[in-house]
């Protein structure tokens, strides 16, 4: 059984519920995906599919099986799903049907990698609240102090100091599936998930 499925992200959008309310949405692309390779517990140790997204240049082309030869070629991302039990109606080349995986009103995780966002301060990194911005105060945003005479000078470890921001890969849990789209092969998923537009992003059942 297939608990997740790789979709890349597009934006964020508004829909309106049968009630009138507004809610927003993350736009997820499932669309372009092929299965490149599919492993069992007989010969890999554990079931899973290996999937694929299709560059851009070779979308709407039929799949041969040069694409499987060389993939660094033909897919621009190549990645697995674990699953549950034995793959059972699935073939390599096809595309998995999202629309079978998950429902509209199910709950389910998003995993995804955070925007980059270079070098950061620590006001910005951590969300500190700085200094006064007047009456001759020299703080403003600095970091503060780094130790105390306790710990005689030494920095403890995992003090929030300035440093790199963004690129890690984060789960947000507990999104709600709004409604599928199987003509687009698009999935709406409440709420915002981490990552830029364009970037890939993992839907999970919830755990």
């Amino acid at each position: 059984m297939v608990n997740g499925l790789w979709g890349r992200k597009l934006g964020m959008a508004q829909v309106f519920t049968t009630d009138k309310k507004v809610v927003p949405v993350t736009v997820i692309d499932v669309n372009n995906w092929v299965v490149t390779h599919i492993k069992t517990n007989e010969k890999d140790g554990y079931n899973a599919l290996q999937v694929g997204y299709v560059r851009s240049r070779y979308h709407g082309k039929p799949m041969s099986e040069n694409w499987l030869r060389s993939k660094k070629t033909y897919f621009e991302h190549v990645c697995e799903v674990l699953l549950t039990q034995a793959a059972e109606g699935i073939k390599v080349g096809s595309v998995v049907p999202f629309q079978t995986i998950f429902a509209s009103g199910e709950t389910v995780d998003v995993v995804g990698t955070s925007k980059g966002c270079g070098f950061a301060g620590a006001m910005r990194r951590h969300g500190f609240s700085g200094g006064p911005s007047s009456h001759g105060s020299m703080f403003h945003r600095r970091t503060g102090s780094a130790s105390f005479m306790r710990s005689r000078g030494r920095v403890i470890k995992g003090k929030r100091f300035p440093g790199h921001m963004g690129v890690a890969r984060r789960t947000i849990k507990n999104l709600t599936v709004v409604s599928l789209d199987p003509e687009r092969n698009v999935l709406l998923v409440k709420g915002s998930v981490p990552g830029k537009p364009g970037s890939s992003v993992f839907v999970r059942k919830m755990r």
